[in-house]
């Protein structure tokens, strides 16, 4: 609706309407089919000779629509937008039906009450493209999306925060030692104690949780990206015990396993310099570096 000579490539993936899920509607196709079909449909009503093509692409969905060329001459655009209009203005209707049938609203005392209200949205002179309101109350990505996985943190914010957590797990409970009989050998690592991730909230000051709540996933997410320190299993918090690490069964293939060796020792060894026990493997054994001298 953009312009006459608005061309454009759609790579469908997830099964979304113009306001919600989609809803699927015959059981002889795939989900994925009757989705395709119904994006190429949008391309037909909006008046494009619709083009459908298959990336060579490692995904299981890769079956790109294409709209190049228009089915009519530019003196129909208004005719073709009132005609966009009306298909945006049914499918709103068919949306806002299911979701009150699905709260067990009574179809026929609201279907009257949904198309006044929708065509009450819809303004007359809908068809007039430039500088028109479309969809009332849409609202568009940003144009740049913000990375809000904790990734974008200053450094040394996250590094305080993974000190703080850590020294609160080793202090939470006296050293455990690691004997002869759990360990098979006479070196003692503390490992700490676990506690929920509520607990550990609760010993941070509020301009921090203030600042991770402002993140997708919060503190969770930041202790899930410093893996090296810790384990966050059923909502509990671990320092890690890389003595307790399987490594991976599967044969890897030589590309592979040449490109994990490159990336060994390529950062320093939280445990060797912060924990009081220093690391709790030999630095032959440990993939990070005791020392800026081990450094790649």
């Amino acid at each position: 609706r953009s312009s006459y000579s608005c061309r454009y490539f759609v790579l469908p993936c997830c099964f979304f309407d113009f306001h919600g899920k989609y809803s699927r509607r015959q059981s002889k196709k795939t989900q994925y089919r009757e989705y395709l079909d119904f994006v190429a449909q949008v391309g037909f009503v909006c008046g494009f000779h619709v083009e459908e093509d298959c990336l060579r692409i490692p995904s299981t969905k890769r079956v790109c629509l294409i709209g190049k060329n228009r089915t009519y001459p530019p003196a129909e655009c208004a005719l073709i937008d009132k005609q966009i209009t009306q298909y945006i203005n049914d499918r709103q209707t068919c949306a806002v039906i299911t979701c009150d049938r699905r709260v067990g609203f009574n179809h026929k005392d609201h279907s009257d009450a949904v198309c006044k209200e929708i065509g009450s949205e819809l303004p007359e002179n809908e068809t007039d493209t430039a500088g028109t309101i479309w969809m009332p109350g849409f609202q568009p990505r940003e144009k740049v999306e913000k990375v809000r996985n904790c990734a974008s943190l200053p450094r040394d914010f996250v590094d305080d925060v993974v000190l703080n957590v850590a020294n609160l797990l080793l202090n939470a409970t006296p050293q455990k030692s690691c004997s002869n009989m759990s360990c098979g050998n006479t070196n003692t690592w503390n490992q700490g104690e676990s506690l929920s991730l509520k607990e550990v909230a609760e010993h941070l000051n509020k301009e921090t949780l203030k600042r991770l709540k402002s993140e997708y996933g919060g503190l969770q997410t930041l202790l899930k990206n410093n893996h090296q320190v810790f384990e966050v299993l059923d909502g509990r918090v671990h320092i890690r015990d890389w003595r307790k690490e399987k490594p991976s069964r599967k044969t890897k293939p030589e590309v592979k396993r040449r490109l994990s060796a490159e990336a060994f020792k390529t950062r320093l060894c939280w445990f060797f310099i912060h924990h009081p026990d220093g690391c709790s493997l030999p630095s032959e054994s440990c993939p990070y570096a005791h020392g800026t001298e081990e450094l790649r």
